[in-house]
């Protein structure tokens, strides 16, 4: 995989000889500068960038590998003081020669400025989100939002059109979820829709896993009864971040699916209160399952957060919630916050409902859409309600996106 740091081509081992580096000045004097880094005033495209970060990101054939991209040096490698002794700019080309082993590097002007800084003390917008995952890289929404309904396309074209499909699995980065219509009403399809944006997640309940009424259920999800909005397997770490679940049969009444944006409930909490969004973003609680074959615990709090204080994931599951570990002060506000929360998640402001037909397979982000369903009940045959899933991951999706993106870039180019 090549890296964001890799810079241009043609950029050129240490010299075994190369002339007397130039002795660095302070902008506009003719003093030294005594830093020994560079000089944004007289080098505006090495501006912000210090010398070991310019010295570390080298994209030279000795630094990196040139087929893929990876470093071949480690920190530890490199000289414990890195100075620059000298840049030579030209057009869209800095080579800057290092101290204290002379050694060089090109970098293009553009890639440069990507991340330095434009002017003293302020930090430059990157080319996107810093973190894909976190909520100020969605679109949040409330049912309002969705005139439309919910974000769809069609299988056969997700197949054959590559944009179509960059176009389906980016609403699922975006917006958390899309419906694929027409996916053939067989058993085992889904797995198909899951190998095509990834890895199917194997576990305990297999790599594919029957969501219908059963005899002896090991999970309420295989009985009749209605299900709050939740995200799934909240007892695991880490949690499967992709749920899919494919329609082979309708109810014969009932049985709607229900889906909500996490994350914005999770922001309106914020807004209306933000003791009980502080309570539940820094009070850890433990998820729990159990069955014959299985124990799974996983302690978390209910709504995560980035090192930044942002949104990042949702663990929101009243069937697997473990008794709370708390002094009786801190369980009367968890439990006040843990229900303002479960209250907005089930508002009707943020609820879609859709009753799923034969064909239609959710992707859903399970780290922020809530999802539930309806009770129904079961006529037999074809008015059995059955629905087949299964667990992928979202940097799988997202590596189908990028590459996506990158053949359609490359098509655009010739």
């Amino acid at each position: 995989m090549t890296t964001l740091a890799r810079g241009p081509a043609g950029a050129q081992p240490p010299a075994k000889a190369h002339p007397p580096a130039k002795t660095r000045r302070k902008a506009g004097t003719g003093e030294p500068d005594g830093t020994g880094e560079p000089d944004g005033a007289d080098h505006p495209a090495l501006s912000g960038l210090p010398a070991m970060w310019l010295r570390a990101n080298c994209p030279c054939g000795t630094c990196r590998d040139p087929g893929s991209g990876q470093r071949l040096v480690t920190i530890t490698d490199l000289p414990a003081r890195v100075t620059v002794a000298e840049v030579r700019a030209s057009g869209e080309v800095v080579e800057v020669v290092f101290g204290p082993d002379g050694h060089r590097a090109t970098f293009a002007a553009g890639w440069l400025a990507r991340y330095g800084q434009p002017a003293a003390g302020v930090t430059p917008a990157p080319d996107g989100p810093d973190d894909d995952r976190a909520e100020d890289a969605k679109r949040l929404w409330a049912a309002a939002d969705l005139p439309g309904g919910l974000p769809h396309g069609w299988w056969p074209r997700y197949l054959a059109d590559p944009v179509h499909r960059s176009g389906c699995l980016s609403a699922v980065l975006t917006q958390g979820l899309v419906v694929l219509h027409e996916v053939p009403c067989e058993p085992g399809a889904v797995l198909a829709v899951a190998r095509s944006l990834g890895y199917v997640r194997e576990t305990n309940y297999g790599r594919l896993f029957d969501v219908r009424a059963e005899p002896a259920p090991a999970n309420l999800a295989f009985t009749r009864r209605p299900i709050a909005p939740h995200t799934d397997n909240p007892y695991r770490d880490p949690v499967p971040s992709v749920q899919l679940l494919h329609c082979l049969h309708s109810a014969a009444g009932g049985g709607e699916s229900t889906f909500a944006d996490g994350f914005r409930a999770a922001a309106e909490l914020r807004r209306q209160d933000p003791a009980a969004f502080a309570c539940l973003t820094t009070t850890p609680v433990t998820f729990a399952y159990s069955d014959a074959a299985t124990v799974l615990r996983a302690t978390a709090p209910v709504i995560g957060l980035d090192p930044r204080g942002r949104i990042r994931q949702i663990r929101l599951n009243g069937r697997s919630l473990a008794p709370v570990r708390l002094t009786a002060a801190q369980a009367r506000a968890f439990y006040t916050a843990y229900r303002a929360f479960a209250e907005l998640a089930a508002s009707p402001e943020a609820t879609v409902t859709a009753r799923l037909s034969p064909g239609d397979c959710v992707i859903a982000d399970n780290t922020r859409i809530l999802h539930g369903r309806t009770g129904f009940t079961d006529s037999g045959g074809s008015g059995r309600r059955h629905l087949q899933g299964c667990y992928a991951d979202l940097d799988g999706l997202a590596s189908a996106v990028a590459v996506l993106a990158r053949g359609q870039a490359g098509r655009a180019e010739q």
